[in-house]
């Protein structure tokens, strides 16, 4: 079909792969905890929709351009490392200034959660490098139908990696809700995600094209 083989192997490869802690799962995880179930769902979805974003991009082959490129790999890993960094500062800086019973971080509109999500998978190159190396191995060199086969396989991945960080999400929301009745816990956790942001950022930034 479409000139891919061994479907199955692309499936379990990348389930297993969805699996494996990353920087997607901390920052849902992070979300989820810091500021309830709701905020993590959406942060999904927008990883999701940059992963879509991504699988059009090795289709048409933009990705490509990056993987030459090692100006521009290192111009959106410096930007992209700069954005995780960001978001952490400024969840330490919300929760370090609450205080009191009811110290909380603020809730995010469902468009803001949407959006850093979208950036933070958006802004990774690794991510759009693991696009353009890892499909290509499942579609026949000889296929008349490359682009559509990129985006069955991109479809397949972003469908299993969503199941994945929206259980991800739903789970580390039900661990908020024994914090919430503990605010000074709460704080804390809101802080330990936030630092978690900046070592992201910063390992990000010092990863190699």
């Amino acid at each position: 079909m479409l000139g891919i083989h061994d479907y199955w192997l692309f499936v379990l490869t990348g389930v297993l792969l969805n699996l494996a802690p990353g920087q997607d799962t901390f920052y849902i995880v992070g979300r989820s905890i810091a500021q309830g179930t709701r905020a993590g769902i959406v942060s999904a979805l927008g990883i999701s929709a940059g992963s879509v974003v991504h699988t059009f991009a090795a289709a048409i082959g933009l990705s490509a351009i990056l993987a030459a490129s090692a100006s521009a790999f290192t111009a959106l890993k410096l930007i992209g490392a700069a954005y995780l960094v960001y978001l952490g500062v400024r969840m330490l800086m919300t929760s370090g200034s609450a205080s009191g019973p009811t110290a909380t971080l603020p809730a995010q509109s469902g468009w803001t959660a949407f959006r850093q999500g979208m950036l933070t998978n958006l802004l990774n190159p690794k991510v759009a490098l693991f696009f353009l190396a890892f499909m290509p191995q499942f579609i026949d060199a000889q296929s008349t139908a490359k682009v559509l086969a990129f985006i069955v396989l991109g479809a397949t991945f972003v469908f299993t990696g969503t199941t994945w960080c929206l259980i991800l999400a739903l789970a580390a929301g039900k661990m908020r809700d024994s914090f919430v009745r503990h605010p000074k816990r709460t704080a804390l956790v809101s802080r330990m995600a936030g630092g978690v942001f900046v070592l992201l950022g910063l390992r990000l930034a010092l990863t190699k094209a």
